[in-house]
């Protein structure tokens, strides 16, 4: 089970900053971004509130064999700290908090919904009131409850209407507070990623990622084992049938607690590129995001998740030139990637667009607080030319689990020190901060 964000960044082999489309139109530009615009950091639950011992990926971590660098333990401990998050993100002068819900929490057995764990995500939903922050929760981030992957995940035909089941009764609960709500997390990836992997890594991660899908599956005594955050999947034109599925069901079940509240699903977007004559961008944009953006134009927004762009030729993704500035990852720094996913995704789906994701993997700050405001000038200028992009959600507020990888991958705007849970803001705290009081760069 991989982390789609880190593990596509990591296979772009090097490259650097380039010079920005654009920039040319500089004396043109205009700073401000529209009043009401969001500015936020983001989190998922599972990667930063510990213990989720009911998680599917709780099972992957301890399978033997097991593809995960460590287990998330107690993560960043944000089960207990959840207000100590909400302050930092008040005291960055943001005006939205985007978290999620467990499901494993709130139906920690099949048909077993736990009102105390319904009622502590709505004390975190009024926790964002209480401090002027609107409160964007995604009903499902990549985990799923254990009972839930032992009968075949999202491969099993009855998963829609247990999701749809679930959405309902978590909104009761909760929706009278969201402000704006996801129902699935990057769905668009499962089972398709080995479309954008070169040579024969492919292969071999799906083969490892399968047997520990095995090894689980002969932990808990049942045929099958499909957690929600898969390399490997069998049957992933099932899958996606039935994340499709579960998306429309899903929305349609909040929109039956509350019709009003604005509903979308995020969506893991590379910044494609075409190269040369019979270039393979579109086919893949197609296969990669084409039926989950038509699916968004139901929606009152899409979700864009953006760490990154890919060059296509007629044969496949191209290796990005040596010699220039890289993540952590060895993946090529390009500000410009987030725009250019904006506007396909919006382009596309013909609805408005929420940042939902964005940042970089890195040890080094400095490239983080270059990073932020080169790439939000490039979303100036796609709103600039009509996109309606409505917020810019930063992955991630803190350092946290990044699944397979574990703790090493540093994508916070806070440090975490993993004893004593502190969290110490990073220099690039300052620059989102200066952006999102003043609405402009």
């Amino acid at each position: 089970m991989l982390n789609r964000r880190h593990f596509l960044g990591a296979i772009a082999a090097g490259a650097g900053v380039m010079t920005l489309p654009g920039a040319a139109r500089a004396a043109a530009f205009n700073p401000r971004f529209p009043p009401g615009f969001l500015w936020g950091a983001a989190t998922a639950a599972y990667q930063v509130e510990g213990n989720n011992s009911n998680s599917d990926v709780w099972a992957m971590e301890h399978a033997q064999p097991t593809v995960y660098a460590e287990p998330s333990g107690d993560a960043a401990n944000s089960y207990a700290l959840w207000a100590t998050d909400l302050d930092l993100v008040k005291g960055m002068g943001l005006n939205t908090y985007r978290f999620s819900l467990e499901w494993a929490r709130i139906e920690p057995a099949k048909g077993e919904f736990s009102l105390a764990m319904l009622e502590h995500y709505r004390q975190m939903i009024e926790g964002c009131h209480a401090r002027g922050l609107k409160p964007m929760v995604t009903f499902n981030h990549f985990t799923t409850p254990v009972w839930f992957a032992a009968q075949g995940g999202w491969s099993n035909a009855e998963a829609p209407a247990l999701f749809a089941r679930y959405c309902e009764r978590a909104a009761r609960h909760l929706a009278a507070g969201i402000a704006y709500a996801t129902t699935l997390n990057e769905p668009n990836l499962s089972g398709v990623l080995d479309l954008v992997l070169p040579g024969d890594i492919g292969p071999r991660l799906l083969d490892a990622d399968r047997l520990m899908q095995e090894a689980a599956a002969r932990a808990h005594g049942v045929p099958r084992f499909l957690p929600g955050n898969p390399l490997y999947v069998a049957d992933p034109q099932v899958v996606q049938a039935n994340l499709l599925a579960a998306h429309k069901a899903g929305r349609a079940a909040i929109k039956s607690v509350r019709p009003e509240l604005p509903v979308g699903v995020s969506l893991a977007i590379i910044d494609d590129q075409a190269v040369g004559e019979h270039s393979l961008r579109d086919a893949m944009r197609r296969k990669l995001y084409g039926a989950w953006l038509e699916a968004a134009r139901g929606d009152e927004f899409v979700g864009v998740q953006n760490y990154e762009r890919a060059e296509w030729d007629a044969k496949g993704r191209l290796p990005v030139p040596a010699g220039i500035a890289t993540n952590d990852a060895g993946a090529e720094i390009y500000p410009a990637s987030l725009a250019g996913a904006v506007r396909h995704a919006h382009a596309v789906s013909g609805v408005p667009v929420i940042v939902t994701e964005h940042g970089i993997n890195a040890a080094d700050d400095s490239k983080r607080a270059r990073l932020i405001p080169a790439a939000l000038t490039e979303l100036k200028r796609a709103i600039d030319d009509g996109v309606p992009v409505l917020g810019y959600m930063h992955w991630s507020l803190v350092d946290n689990f990044e699944w397979v990888f574990g703790y090493k991958p540093q994508f916070g705007l806070h440090a975490l020190d993993r004893k004593t849970f502190q969290r110490t803001p990073k220099p690039s705290v300052a620059v989102l901060s200066a952006i999102a009081r003043n609405n402009s760069l």
